[in-house]
């Protein structure tokens, strides 16, 4: 699980949420799995223009992001929804599909954009075998985790909850070396910036490369 911050500036998310307000939201549970359409009580953005190009911004906003594409290796976005939850919506705990329109799902991801003060509750709580995890980001700020974890939504009290989801393919399916390339990246960025394009830093680029190449699926 990763946070990053700063995907979009605060006049970027305004405007999204500015165009959002314009939009028709259907009942959530029409994207849902077969089980997890009993616990899913939101409701997100009918298909229009706007919509689209709302999250046109979001996957451009992470094709540009060096921390999103390190950490997730993004070959190309199986899904993204326009989520919002009222007074009362929640979804109840479930894990996500693992395919989505024909494609493998690696990486979920929440891009939060309601101001913390505009609502109550609506935490995401994501678990694994040590803890549970809950996360009110700021608005622009986003939350990557494995498509395979355990995960739900607080129910909202107070406000709206809005926020764009997503789910990833990536390049390199395994998280492990998912991380040995992100730590690699980290390396190689750190020795450049500190020396220069020295015969160290090619040989660290090198290796970077080819593990990836190794590792990519395609």
């Amino acid at each position: 699980m990763m946070i990053i911050g700063n995907v979009l500036d605060p006049y970027e998310v305004a405007a999204l949420r500015e165009a959002a307000d314009t939009l028709t939201y259907d009942d959530g549970r029409k994207t849902a799995g077969r089980y997890a359409r009993d616990v899913k009580h939101n409701t997100q953005a009918g298909a229009a223009p706007e919509r689209d190009a709302i999250l046109t911004k979001v996957k451009t906003a992470l094709n540009h992001h060096d921390v999103f594409r390190s950490a997730a290796r993004p070959r190309h976005f199986a899904r993204l929804l326009l989520s919002r939850y009222g007074p009362g919506m929640e979804y109840g705990s479930h894990v996500d599909d693992p395919i989505m329109q024909g494609s493998r799902t690696d990486l979920s991801f929440t891009l939060f954009l309601s101001e913390l003060d505009a609502y109550d509750g609506g935490g995401l709580v994501i678990e694994d075998a040590i803890e549970e995890r809950v996360l009110r980001l700021a608005p622009g700020d986003l939350v990557l985790y494995p498509t395979s974890a355990l995960h739900r939504v607080e129910p909202v009290t107070r406000g709206e909850r809005l926020a764009v989801v997503g789910w990833v393919t990536s390049w390199v399916r395994d998280a492990a070396k998912r991380d040995i390339l992100y730590d690699l990246d980290e390396a190689t960025r750190a020795v450049f910036e500190a020396q220069g394009k020295t015969p160290a830093f090619d040989r660290l680029l090198k290796a970077k490369s080819n593990l990836y190449r190794m590792w990519a699926d395609g």
